[in-house]
């Protein structure tokens, strides 16, 4: 589970990451840069246009890379528009859009004869024709002129057919009465009849487009809002991402470039319908309109079509979603915005779509909560499997829970013990709480316990703890320890945070507990865990502790004795509040550092040596007595009865 998270993340060099492939083979992926005219058309231009920048290419395939070097399928024009706002032949007239249509077919049978002065009656155009006549068969597609679209397709070859055909399809997402449906499939099939055979293009590309629509229907913000969040977020996916530096910038320059052309594009057929700077919320009614145009594509295109287009335009829908998700509003999945996407996404499932499952986990991955939702009932409506544990367990892993609730109650994820494993070993305690607050069974909460504190998450074992059974402790303490020691990588603090914390809530069992550890001669038992506890934890260790303090004693002792000095201060001269200071303080802050309910061992046979030298008892204490006391803290009260009060601890008990 854990090397099939890493592997998301990789995605093997950014390409699976972005869901279309950044490289010239995939039809969505050109170097190409969006501008947009005075009247907000969206379009794409050649980067390298030097001589012929004015032109703006479309999702190209390589099989539109033909005729010369004069690559380039044309979508929008950023040259002027056919008539300028301010056009006097439109003011000065009572029907602004006659007179538009009128300028329109005079441009038509201009175009017409230049390009027969030039050619002849040849069909092939030169760029700058095919630049001319897209920007024409856009303007009167928008304006719902069928006559004039269907004259234009006459005078178009085939790389033009196929950009009409893009045109055509994207326009269908717009749609909004019955009049314009008859209109668009019509333009459609005429395209089609004509020679248009670039079907894999313009579903991808539709696919990218109908997804940014209903996603900006998500919320009434502005067109620009939505821009700067979709740049943010794509920001953010790029970060969580393995990978290349470089690659990953020239991915996320590619997506943003023609995230930016579907808005603008969205922000055009806004305004055409009288929206200014906002996208319209359809209706019911207008989106089984659209469904149905998408259809008649699909039936249009037939065989043309394969399972692996299909694949490539679920990617494509999918994509914008998870870069819109922290914009939508919660429950849009299940509301009329998200209609459209449903049926789209369902659609490509029937005509062979099979990577539900991958992009499922990506939408999970990322936290694309309602995506996740909508891909859950089209793999219900479907009978497909998508995985929902492997799912719950990256949602965990990037601490995505609204994502995480929504795979557990509509998901019905039941494999908790993993993603709560690897959240205790992270510290993430966001998750962690989650789990816990769900209900999770002893046995699960005891290896979360081991895996928080063979990590040294000592804030994690401190909140999980107290929710595992004390008889689910005892029973596994040895076995808890030796995988914590197993697994410490170095660090044994979480192994002190449990015996310190007295975990077995008796201190006689823990101390029994660590010394068993120590004088086992098991070969499971790590050799840096066994020497810790020998060191600090085991009975030899209290013995080591009384010895160690006997020892200081007698050293201070002599230098009590041999301390006169005519130029110093004789420490017997001192008051005995401050030899005492001088002689158990270092002892007393290492106890009180190390906090915890017990001491260690060695600390506890230290402090025992010490109470005994401070009360005055000078015969050596029963040693199996002062094992049967507590952890040690009582024996730092007689200490501090002894030490001077400002220089005791202060900010309350240390346990």
């Amino acid at each position: 589970m854990e090397g099939e998270i890493r592997a998301v993340g990789g995605r093997e060099g950014l390409q699976q990451f972005v869901n279309m492939r950044t490289n010239c083979e995939d039809p969505l992926c050109e170097d190409v840069e969006m501008e947009t005219d005075d009247y907000g058309t969206g379009g794409l231009k050649d980067e390298e246009g030097e001589g012929e920048g004015d032109g703006q290419a479309a999702f190209l395939s390589p099989s539109d890379k033909s005729g010369g070097g004069e690559a380039g399928d044309v979508v929008f024009s950023r040259e002027a528009p056919l008539l300028s706002k301010d056009d006097p032949r439109i003011t000065s007239t009572g029907c602004g859009c006659s007179a538009k249509k009128l300028k329109s077919r005079m441009a038509v049978a201009d175009f017409e004869l230049r390009r027969k002065d030039r050619n002849g009656h040849d069909k092939k155009l030169c760029r700058q024709d095919r630049i001319e006549l897209g920007r024409m068969f856009q303007s009167a597609v928008s304006s719902h002129d069928w006559e004039l679209a269907e004259s234009l397709i006459m005078l178009a070859d085939p790389q033009t057919l196929n950009d009409a055909l893009c045109i055509s399809l994207d326009s269908i997402w717009f749609l909004s009465t019955q009049q314009e449906l008859h209109g668009i499939t019509t333009l459609m099939k005429k395209v089609i009849f004509q020679g248009a055979y670039d079907f894999t293009r313009a579903a991808l590309r539709t696919s990218f487009l109908a997804s940014c629509v209903s996603a900006c229907q998500s919320r009434t913000m502005s067109l620009a809002d939505t821009v700067t969040v979709m740049a943010q977020r794509l920001h953010e996916r790029l970060q969580e991402c393995n990978g290349d530096e470089v690659l990953k910038a020239e991915a996320g320059a590619k997506v943003q470039k023609f995230t930016e052309w579907a808005l603008k594009c969205i922000g055009f057929h806004s305004r055409c319908q009288g929206s200014r700077d906002r996208v319209s919320q359809s209706s019911a009614v207008e989106i089984q309109l659209q469904l149905s145009a998408f259809k008649t594509f699909l039936d249009l295109a037939g065989n043309h079509l394969t399972g692996k287009d299909f694949t490539e335009a679920f990617d494509a829908a999918c994509f914008p979603l998870t870069l819109f998700s922290s914009s939508f509003d919660p429950g849009w999945a299940s509301g009329i915005s998200a209609t459209a996407i449903q049926g789209l996404l369902g659609m490509l499932v029937e005509g062979g779509a099979d990577n539900v499952n991958q992009c499922f986990l990506e939408a999970s991955r990322f936290g694309s909560t309602e995506l996740v939702r909508i891909l859950l009932q089209i793999a219900q409506r479907n009978s497909l499997d998508v995985d929902v544990d492997l799912a719950l367990g990256f949602a965990s892993h990037y601490c995505k829970i609204g994502t995480m609730e929504c795979l557990v109650e509509e998901g019905n994820a039941i494999a908790f013990l993993g993603p709560l494993m690897r959240a205790a070993e992270r510290g993430c305690m966001q998750v962690v709480q989650w789990f816990v607050q769900r209900g999770c069974r002893d046995m699960e909460l005891c290896l979360a316990l081991t895996a928080a504190t063979s990590s040294s998450q000592v804030g994690i074992a401190a909140y999980l703890l107290p929710h595992v059974p004390q008889h689910v402790l005892a029973a596994l303490s040895i076995e808890i320890l030796k995988a914590a020691g197993e697994r410490s990588g170095g660090s044994l603090d979480g192994v002190a945070f449990l015996l310190r914390s007295d975990f077995l809530g008796d201190p006689a069992a823990t101390y029994a507990v660590a010394d068993s550890i120590a004088r086992s001669d098991d070969e499971a038992v790590a050799p840096e865990l066994r020497a810790f506890l020998r060191e600090h934890w085991s009975e030899a260790a209290f013995l080591d502790g009384l010895r160690r303090e006997q020892d200081h004693y007698v050293n201070v002792m002599r230098i009590l004795k041999r301390g006169g000095s005519p130029i110093s201060l004789c420490l017997r001269d001192l008051p005995a509040p401050l030899r005492t200071a001088i002689t158990y303080l270092p002892l007393y802050r290492e106890c009180v550092e190390n906090g915890g309910r017990l001491l260690s061992q060695r600390l506890r046979g230290q402090l025992v040596e010490a109470a005994r030298r401070l009360g005055g008892n000078t015969e050596p204490m029963d040693e199996a007595v002062a094992a049967s006391q507590g952890g040690g803290r009582d024996l730092l009260v007689v200490l501090e009865h002894y030490l001077p009060p400002f220089l005791l601890r202060t900010g309350g008990d240390v346990a």
